[in-house]
């Protein structure tokens, strides 16, 4: 099995973030989780399936000020990582992602990855959001620096999706769902079931690299 680490962003759909975290551990994963100061609003970190795997912003740099040799949690966490996945996505860290902005752990572990090992990306956002332009933009962006070639701009929805997953040799997106959103409205733009995030990150897996020495964090 890999080293997965769950990034969450602040999306609704982070309430099932202790859910996911559980789910990839009883897959047999070792999990370790990333999760920005908005994705927290949204569970409990002192759930039990946290426990001793959740990481925040606060934890980047905890002194009082820098010492050379300090450990660098964003590089330490890509070094452990065979498998990085945020579920949930939400537009605003996929903005940052496609701009290449680190402000946050997440983001920066997210920029210094080494694009040779996979990542899995689970959107969850409103539907007016998701069927944005800047979201296709976005998520070709990322298809283009993750070894998709050139897809058509004007591709949307289940197609776009496709191409991207069919392209990227390390690259996966899995489609959010329609349902009744948190906001009240009906449409697709809810987090992907917690099964199939699994199950993307399963037919991932194979495509990670060699193994590493554990790097202890």
């Amino acid at each position: 099995m890999a080293n997965v680490l769950l990034g969450a962003t602040g999306s609704v759909a982070a309430v099932r973030v202790p859910a996911l975290a559980a789910a990839l551990a009883a897959a047999g994963h070792d999990v370790k989780v990333v999760a920005t100061d908005a994705a927290a609003y949204f569970f409990d970190p002192a759930d039990p399936a946290l426990a001793g795997r959740l990481y925040r912003d606060a934890d980047e740099w905890p002194g009082e000020r820098y010492g050379r040799g300090d450990s660098v949690l964003h590089v330490e966490l890509r070094k452990w990582a065979d498998l990085f996945l945020i579920a949930p996505l939400d537009a605003n860290t996929l903005a940052k992602l496609a701009v290449g902005l680190c402000d946050n752990c997440l983001t920066c572990v997210w920029r210094a990855w080494d694009q040779t090992r996979p990542v899995v990306l689970a959107p969850a956002m409103n539907t007016l959001m998701w069927e944005h332009p800047f979201t296709r933009r976005h998520l070709r962006s990322l298809a283009a620096d993750f070894g998709a070639g050139h897809i058509p701009a004007h591709l949307d929805g289940a197609a776009l999706l496709a191409q991207i997953n069919d392209r990227s040799p390390t690259l996966r997106v899995v489609s959010p769902i329609t349902k009744l959103l948190a906001c009240g409205d009906v449409g697709v733009g809810a987090m992907a079931e917690v099964a199939d995030v699994v199950a993307a990150v399963v037919n991932r897996r194979d495509a990670k690299t060699p193994s590493k020495t554990p790097i202890q964090i």
